[in-house]
């Protein structure tokens, strides 16, 4: 089955261009089946890429997903259309009373400020807790992931010295969990960020799980059994020139930046980046939605009820 967009979203031209199966509303209307609700909660100020990406990772399973996109209620994004944002998106605010088998909460920049500066820090407080009630299960990307840890297990945000940025080496450090189903032992993940949570700090939170990590980058992806959420803080939804386009960005305003590890072959700008982590995004998001479907209630009505053992 495929996943059900907006026939005007940019991403159904861009998904149905590249081979993934994606439905109109009407069509969708037509099967008698109960589709995967999973919202976005895009915080990050290229809507439209970052729409592209989790659309393209979250539509290629066998069944059908309804997206929705939600944006924070107050916060104004200066960076997409005010007519795409109108169209496509609905505040939290009007969702509140809705019921979700997922929910994806995206990075922001604003690595650098304290969650408690952010303007919208107390709306996304709510929209934490909310999941525990309307959310079956939570994936929290990047600074959302961080933001969520922080939230729900006060593990705090380190700075770092220097920008983690490039591809990074990372290994399986729980072969038997089903999130990591047919994953490698070793393989590299893009990294982007300023920031990062100590492990030593993780582990001493109480029932946190560290699934994949980083020699050089650290803790990757957090289990979080009782909140029924996975937090990831890294960018296995970025597309083959997301880091390009970063490191373009940081040339030409005259930011000081390293070239991207093990991006470029032979760390050579020149050359065109080779993408050697897509396999394990489909793994990831597939495996993720494939334990929502395995363990949702078919009743809406009964999500957030379970509490702890998400098989139960």
């Amino acid at each position: 089955m495929p996943i059900k967009l907006p026939a005007a979203l940019p991403a159904y031209d861009v998904l149905s261009n590249e081979g993934v199966m994606v439905l109109d509303e009407d069509t969708a209307a037509r099967q008698d089946i109960r589709p995967l609700r999973i919202a976005l909660l895009n915080l990050m100020p290229k809507k439209i890429q970052t729409e592209n990406q989790f659309a393209r990772l979250i539509g290629a399973t066998p069944l059908q997903i309804e997206l929705s996109l939600i944006r924070m209620s107050e916060h104004q994004t200066k960076n997409t259309a005010a007519a795409h944002m109108e169209e496509f998106y609905r505040p939290f605010s009007e969702v509140r009373d809705e019921k979700f088998d997922g929910l994806i909460i995206t990075g922001a920049p604003i690595e650098h400020m304290p969650f408690e500066d952010v303007t919208y820090w107390d709306e996304l407080k709510e929209v934490m807790d909310w999941t525990q009630t309307n959310v079956h299960m939570t994936f929290g990307v990047c600074w959302g992931g961080m933001a969520m840890i922080n939230h729900f297990h006060s593990v705090r945000k380190h700075i770092l010295d220097a920008k983690a940025f490039g591809c990074f080496r990372h290994m399986n450090l729980a072969p038997q969990s089903p999130y990591l189903r047919g994953f490698s032992d070793e393989f590299v993940i893009p990294v982007s960020r300023w920031t990062e949570m100590k492990q030593a700090e993780i582990d001493t939170a109480v029932g946190l799980t560290t699934l994949l990590g980083s020699d050089e980058a650290g803790a990757c992806l957090v289990e979080d059994t009782a909140h029924r959420a996975l937090y990831i803080f890294n960018h296995f939804e970025y597309d083959s020139g997301t880091l390009k386009e970063e490191y373009d960005r940081d040339i030409s305003s005259g930011t000081p930046i390293n070239v991207p590890m093990n991006y470029y072959p032979g760390d050579d700008p020149s050359q065109q980046p080779q993408n050697r982590w897509r396999s394990h995004a489909h793994l990831l998001y597939g495996n993720w939605i494939s334990e929502m479907y395995l363990t949702t209630p078919y009743d809406m009505d009964q999500i957030g009820q379970t509490v702890t053992d998400l098989r139960k």
